[in-house]
């Protein structure tokens, strides 16, 4: 796994005070810079750098960079202007400590405090591990107070050893969940930091806001105007003096004040020189609306930001905006302006932010911000969630994302985000067709269905098919208590309604349990005569207000329900009339603990929330949006109700010997392949998962005597060719089973050689495996996503049959339980018609050893484990396929921007 790239190549990132910083390796280049940091050290800090204030020391330091990275040496800078401001050095001495590197680091006096230090070495502790490096050491004067800090602030175990006025700190590179967590929690203070300028702005000013009625950023001028912003304004228009009354100025560098987000409404080919001169008269963010940028603009925009500490939002997006009452922002286009709430927004589409801030509205929710991230060149879904987590006002996220940069570290991310709020997001380009227009719309890599669904699983998000259903959930996860389970009581006014509720409930997954005998007689007395207490519950036409709440009450009182449905419709009856009966279903809702929802029929709105005067309860004009709003919400609280899960280490894992089996083979195979035999199982044996016995055999009589080698107490074995590229091997008909004998191994071999002698090199022969359940593992390796880790039925109907499930690697021991739990055959493996459950814990340690080989090894583009086969006893590979290709991934859990 890279984590940085060849020396010359950058990487961006964010440091404390949210400034944007470069980091790459250093190389001979860089030694006149280098040098130049040490020579503007004060004395001080140079004592404490070198234990002397010493020139000479300093000199020898800068000439290190110039040795090659085979060496054992490796430095990388930290650049900002232009200017090197910290280098960080590691060199490995093969005599004293071959898996373990000395390291130093040094910080220019006038950056100090803001990270750079310790963003160095995160990505220094990425790149010693990729190198097979364990253990960093360092010494330091033990006066030198913030070099020891940011040593044991890092999140590794650092251990301090005083030998008089120096310290030696020892610092175990062990990849553990306090490390990634401690730089999370750096990376989420330093993105909300660079996230201020744009969201909480004191100053804006549009470029090319128009005279002309009509025109975007005239539009925009508009809504900034009107909705009422606390900051300053000005407008960038060289032909205007004063548009809708705001003073416009020829030039960004003419304002009177530096703007800390410059909206930029201009035509494409003009965007990347604004984005230039906002970026040197010292704006810190750019909201970009402009469409059509090609490649060279594209990148020269981004290059812009990059270079002079700018976040961008965009570009082709609708705007950004933010309801506190100290910001009031609408920097959108839209044609009315938000209303304040606590939902956070952020979509690629800018319809689709249009009709989720009318839905917003109507529902009486609100936003508190809202973001339209449009092509997504920087800011994206992620980092969104980071600024509502510790905004102080949100608490529900709407996403709608076509695209995902980092899907790992979102993931991460909306797992510590989902505990405090709601994620709801549509799940967009569920179909062929769907994901071409993404990738089209987004210039983005469409990724299958599968894989996202994965995601959202894991992390915990609330993932809808349609945007109706998407408002439709949050108005109950916004309104009511999450119910404990899927168990639903249905009560009713009509029987046919509540018929037509109770199928919704059932269709979704939702339980409707039988009512025990204490709670019909206590509803027996309090509903009309003729009420009817099997679930659902026909109050009859008849029930009164009063009547209705009663029963509400006493179910919202009994411990086997999680919600109560309640489906009205108007009747002529006079009790029941108007909102009588809706009065009954919203009396005293807050001090209900079970979650209610309505159903009425005669509602002209798909949802709605009833009046806050009666209680914020959703209604629904349709049973089955009610049954999916509440069948999202019990999905909720069972994925908070689990522990967060932890990544198991499996013992006897080789990572350098299987990191190494996979280089040599790729230098056999620069283009990658799929593996042979041999190579293969030894692979496997790398992570100790358990294939049947084999024998690589290349004429009839080492089959022969393989085959009485191998065979079974029945003496029958199974013959399978192989050749480089052979994938199916049914299809090709080049298996032969059930073999027994010299004669018939012979004659099974004859065969294959008669027809596939120009293309095999070889067989293998394994004892025929006894009768058991037939699964399927598997891993792809999404160029976007990583590896995901695929189980299910299998067999030669696998495919046809199509019961997997998946889940992205590294696999949590929650998502092991998930996978094996999620198919439809799930049950056979749990034992049935007398047999005993297969080998559970063998299959749970199968598929985390599979995870953790895709994990570790990049170049694992896919894996075939088919037919797994489940005993009672074991879990054993009857067939294995791995494909390796020669890739280069980035860390996924360091810190970077797009």
């Amino acid at each position: 796994m890279t984590a940085i790239p060849a020396s010359g190549e950058r990487v961006h990132a964010l440091l404390t005070d949210g400034t944007t910083v470069s980091v790459r390796l250093a190389g001979p280049d860089d030694q006149e810079a280098v040098l130049q940091l040490y020579t503007e050290m004060s004395d001080a800090n140079l004592r404490l750098r070198f234990f002397s204030v010493s020139r000479r020391s300093a000199e020898q330091a800068a000439a290190r960079v110039s040795r090659s990275a085979g060496s054992g040496y490796r430095a990388l800078v930290a650049e900002h202007g232009g200017r090197i401001i910290g280098i960080a050095e590691y060199e490995i001495d093969d005599a004293r400590t071959p898996d373990g590197a000395e390291i130093s680091l040094a910080v220019s006096d006038g950056r100090h405090h803001r990270g750079v230090g310790t963003l160095l070495l995160e990505h220094l502790i990425s790149a010693a591990r990729t190198h097979g490096i364990t253990t960093f050491t360092a010494d330091a004067l033990a006066e030198n107070h913030e070099m020891l800090k940011v040593f044991a602030d890092l999140g590794l175990r650092a251990e301090r050893h005083f030998e008089g006025p120096e310290v030696r700190c020892v610092i175990p590179l062990d990849d553990t969940e306090a490390y990634r967590k401690s730089v999370e929690h750096r990376g989420q203070a330093a993105d909300v930091a660079s996230l201020t300028p744009l969201l909480r702005p004191r100053c804006v000013a549009v470029v090319g806001a128009g005279r002309k009625p009509g025109s975007v950023g005239r539009a925009l001028l508009h809504n900034v105007a009107t909705g009422g912003f606390t900051g300053h304004l000005y407008a960038v228009n060289p032909a205007a003096q004063a548009i809708l009354g705001i003073r416009a100025y020829p030039a960004v560098n003419a304002l009177p004040r530096i703007p800390d987000v410059a909206v930029i409404s201009v035509p494409a080919e003009g965007v990347a020189q604004v984005a230039e001169e906002c970026g040197q008269f010292g704006a810190r963010a750019l909201l970009v609306v402009s469409a059509g940028l090609d490649a060279e603009q594209s990148k020269a925009l981004l290059a812009a930001c990059r270079d002079h500490d700018m976040r961008l939002v965009g570009p082709n997006c609708l705007g950004l905006a933010n309801t506190e009452d100290r910001v009031r922002l609408d920097a959108t286009f839209a044609a009315a302006h938000p209303t304040s709430g606590s939902a956070g927004v952020a979509v690629q589409s800018g319809g689709v932010g249009i009709a989720l801030l009318g839905g917003l509205e109507r529902l009486g929710i609100g936003v508190s911000s809202f973001v339209s991230l449009g092509d997504k060149y920087d800011v994206s879904g992620n980092d969104m969630l980071q600024w509502w987590e510790s905004d102080g006002r949100t608490d529900l996220a709407l996403l709608h994302l076509e695209s995902f940069g980092n899907p790992r570290a979102f993931s991460r991310t909306a797992r510590r985000v989902t505990r405090r709020m709601p994620i709801l997001t549509v799940d967009a380009g569920r179909t062929e067709a769907g994901r071409r227009a993404a990738a089209s719309h987004t210039a983005a890599a469409a990724t299958t269905t599968m894989t996202r669904r994965a995601l959202f699983a894991q992390a915990g998000i609330t993932a809808t098919r349609t945007i109706p259903e998407l408002l439709e959930t949050a108005a109950l996860l916004h309104s009511q208590p999450l119910p404990a389970a899927g168990r639903v009581v249905v009560v009713t006014n009509a029987g046919g309604a509540g018929v037509l509720a109770a199928d919704a409930c059932a269709e979704a997954g939702l339980a409707l349990p039988e009512l025990p005998p204490g709670v019909v007689g206590d509803l027996l007395a309090v509903l009309p005569r003729g009420a009817s207490t099997a679930n659902p519950v026909d109050a009859t036409a008849a029930v009164s207000e009063e009547q209705l709440r009663a029963c509400l009450d006493r179910l919202a009182a009994h411990d086997g329900i999680d919600a109560v449905l309640v489906a009205l419709v108007p009747t002529a009856v006079a009790a029941a009339t108007g909102d009588v009966l809706v009065r009954a279903l919203t009396h005293a809702s807050e001090r209900r603990s079970r979650t209610i929802a309505a159903v009425l029929l005669d509602q002209d709105v798909p949802v709605r929330l009833l009046p806050p005067d009666t209680g914020r309860v959703p209604a629904y004009a349709d049973p089955q949006a009610a049954a999916r709003a509440l069948a999202h919400a019990a999905e909720r609280a069972r994925w908070l109700a689990r522990p967060p899960g932890t990544v198991p280490a499996p013992d006897g894992i080789d990572f350098a010997r299987g990191r190494a089996v996979a280089d040599r083979f790729l230098t056999r195979h620069p283009d990658g392949a799929w593996l042979d035999p041999r190579t293969c199982a030894e692979l496997l044996d790398c992570y100790g998962i358990p294939q049947s016995p084999w024998a690589w055999v290349e004429n009839e009589d080492e089959a022969v005597w393989a085959a009485d080698r191998l065979k079974g107490p029945d003496g029958h074995v199974v013959l399978k060719a192989h050749w480089p590229g052979l994938v199916h091997k049914t299809a090709r008909q080049a298996i032969h089973l059930d073999l027994r004998g010299d004669a018939q191994v012979r004659a099974a071999f004859r065969d294959f050689d008669a027809r596939f002698g120009h293309l095999m090199t070889g067989a293998v022969v394994q004892p025929l495996a006894p009768r058991g359940i037939e699964l399927f593992a598997g891993v792809v390796q999404d160029e976007v996503f990583g590896p995901l880790i695929l189980f299910g039925l299998g067999g030669t109907a696998t495919e046809v049959l199509a019961d997997h499930a998946a889940r992205l690697a590294p696999l949590t021991d929650q998502d092991v339980h998930d996978l094996i739990t999620a198919p439809r055959c799930a049950p056979l493996l749990l034992g049935r018609d007398g047999a005993g459950p297969v080998d559970l814990a063998g299959l749970e340690q199968f598929l985390l050893r599979l995870s953790r080989m895709a994990s570790d090894l990049p170049q694992l583009a896919e894996a075939d484990f088919n037919p797994l086969l489940a005993l009672t006893e074991r879990v054993t590979a009857l067939d294995a396929r791995i494909r390796l290709l020669p890739r280069r991934t980035h860390d996924p859990y360091l810190r970077r921007l797009r």
